[in-house]
Order: structure tokens, then sequence, then C-alpha cells
């Protein structure tokens, strides 16, 4: 079975589970908080999806990390998974399980990269138009990232679409246009 499917039925069932439990919200927390950690741990990461580390002892130090600071139901899917030789998929169950979250409630993920910062105000403005556009669910989570390279303007990303209105862009399509371009003097 390839990874992409084990993801999402572990995710479905979870999903399942916190609705049954009324704890939706709280495990979503967990989930991304461990999304966090896989991100910002490449040792963790690696922790994860090793096939040397014993079950039990991915067991233990799972606990060990998250014991007191998840919900009961997120220890109970971290260790059955562990037990289950699945661990190595939770980064694409988290994955997943954020991915069939967001539909549920229709939440779309939009992330708009700027050459400088945005004041609260733009990113309110960016997320109120990108939410009346019809292109998103009503309700937008916004992620802002600066590139310097981009020089002005933005590139808007909300699912698979991809909207480049910066400078740096602007100019190499100018740049393209101005090598193909026919003309040629007479002089």
């Amino acid at each position: 079975m390839s990874a992409g499917r084990i993801a999402s039925r572990y995710a479905k069932s979870l999903i399942q589970l916190a609705e049954e439990t009324n704890k939706l919200d709280r495990i979503v927390e967990d989930v991304q908080a461990f999304k966090g950690l896989l991100k910002d741990s490449a040792d963790f990461k690696n922790f994860i999806k090793s096939p040397i580390i014993q079950a039990s002892k991915k067991k233990s130090i799972l606990t060990e990390i998250f014991g007191g600071k998840f919900d009961d139901l997120t220890m109970k899917f971290l260790t059955l998974l562990a037990q289950k030789q699945r661990e190595g998929y939770l980064p694409e169950i988290a994955d997943e399980f954020i991915l069939q979250y967001r539909t549920k409630k229709k939440i779309s993920s939009a992330v708009v990269t700027v050459a400088n910062s945005l004041s609260d105000a733009n990113r309110k403005l960016i997320k109120e138009k990108i939410e009346k556009s019809g292109v998103a669910f009503d309700t937008v989570e916004l992620e802002v990232k600066t590139d310097p390279s981009i020089i002005g303007g933005f590139i808007l990303e909300i699912g698979n679409n991809i909207y480049d209105a910066s400078v740096a862009h602007s100019l190499d399509q100018m740049k393209k246009a101005f090598t193909k371009n026919a003309f040629q003097s007479q002089l």
C-alpha cells in the first residue's frame, strides 16, 4: 500500500475519533505541534523515519517527549502507530490530517511572498481579498514569507495556483520578450 493511502486512512481515522470524543480542536493543536517539531528538528524526523530503531524504543521516546503535553487520544494514536510499526508514516499522516481537517472546516491555506514585511493592515486586506475572490474557501489561513530577491510586488500561492506579480518576474518576462523580439534595427 502506498504511503499516501496509509496516511489518508490513519488521518481519517484520527479525525473521526477526535470528532466522536469532541476533541478535534485539541488534536489539531497536537498535530500542528508535532509537525512543527518535525520541521524544526531534522534529528527528530530522522528518528521517526529510522527503520533501525525498534518500535518499543520509539514508543517510549514519544511518550517521554509528548506525554503530559498532548491529549490522551493523540498519545494513544502515536503509541498505536509505533506498535504497528507505522511510525515512519507520521510525517505524511500529520500532513494529511491537517489537509483533511482544513477541507472539513472549509479553510484554505494561502502563502504570500513579499520583498519586505507586511503591516497587519495589509495582511488583513490581502486575507479579505482572497476570501471575497471565490478562489478559496470562505476562511483563509494566510502565511506571509519575505524574499528580498523578488524586489517588489508579491507572489500569491493558493492550493496549486500561483499568481506571480513580483517585480523580478516582470523583469524576467521583459527580458525574454526582448531576446525573442523580431525587430532588428535597419541601421
